[in-house]
């Protein structure tokens, strides 16, 4: 056979059984595989260390079929990984409506009037003190916000934030802390949804008050675009968090959604519908504050 009916036969054979392997595959696999990229130093370490080939001495047909079985070795190692990750997310979004369900469950929490004036929040479960060297604190979590124009409509679809600054590891004592962010009006709305925000200077921010309501806050709580609270060890309390800087996650959100969204597109946009993990967040939320009472004019 001449080499270059060599090269035909080898090439079509190797496309034969990818098509093969990744057919086998659910369909929802499909984005993941798309992602595998391995370089000729991949295929050349992987071919000594797993197949116990050597790297050089073949012939182009056999090193084509060489990079092909490598491949999909290491396509079989990196799927689980993959997969695990989606599971994550999909888990941080469950964990935050079990958190927020827990905390909106007792009265004296969170005050009806602020949750029920709330255009958006945010739920952080578990942060954790340590996550990023010394006294760093980094936590993950959902920001879900009323639908419509003007945040009047039902709670929607949620995007994946990440909350990290400095400033909040003293307030841990080393142990995992549950963070509830209020956001207040549409200024602050939009903030979130377009860029990272160091809350107190991007965003204005404050802790929020306890009680079944909001009387006798202060004008300063009061006329915060953010509120914030903290559980920790069962203890909740209003806490500050400025310093701190809270963004959305996109890789996260391409993870859970399969594809790569904004937080303003999931949100504002309506890209997406509500994923099955958030289906018992956006329910509880839908129950406990089904009607944004905020003054018609500060939503315009």
């Amino acid at each position: 056979m001449g080499k270059r009916v060599q090269n035909v036969w080898f090439i079509g054979r190797r496309e034969t059984l990818r098509a093969r392997a990744t057919s086998a595959l659910p369909g929802s696999l499909e984005s993941l595989i798309s992602r595998v990229r391995f370089t000729d130093a991949h295929f050349d370490t992987m071919s000594r260390g797993i197949l116990d080939l050597p790297a050089f001495h073949f012939t182009e047909p056999e090193a084509i079929m060489k990079k092909f079985v490598v491949s999909f070795i290491l396509l079989m190692l990196t799927l689980p990984l993959a997969l695990a990750s989606d599971e994550k997310e999909e888990e941080r979004v469950k964990d935050a409506g079990v958190v927020l369900k827990e905390i909106l469950d007792i009265p004296d929490d969170i005050p009806q009037d602020l949750l029920d004036k709330a255009e958006c929040l945010v739920v952080l479960p578990s942060v954790k003190k340590g996550a990023f060297g010394v006294g760093a604190s980094y936590g993950r979590g959902v920001m879900i916000c009323r639908g419509g124009q003007h945040f009047t409509g039902k709670w929607g679809a949620p995007a994946l934030y990440a909350l990290e600054g400095v400033s909040i590891g003293f307030q841990l004592g080393g142990q995992a802390t549950d963070f509830v962010l209020l956001v207040m009006n549409p200024k602050g709305a939009v903030s979130l949804l377009s860029s990272k925000v160091k809350l107190g200077a991007d965003a204005s921010a404050a802790a929020g008050p306890k009680g079944r309501t909001a009387e006798g806050a202060t004008d300063v709580v009061m006329n915060a675009e953010i509120l914030s609270y903290s559980r920790n060890k069962g203890l909740f309390a209003g806490v500050s968090l400025e310093g701190s800087t809270l963004r959305s996650d996109g890789s996260a959100n391409q993870k859970l959604y399969g594809k790569e969204l904004t937080a303003k597109e999931i949100i504002r946009e309506g890209r997406v519908g509500v994923p099955a993990c958030a289906q018992p967040l956006v329910s509880l939320l839908d129950r406990k504050s089904p009607t944004n009472k905020s003054d018609p004019k500060s939503l315009e």
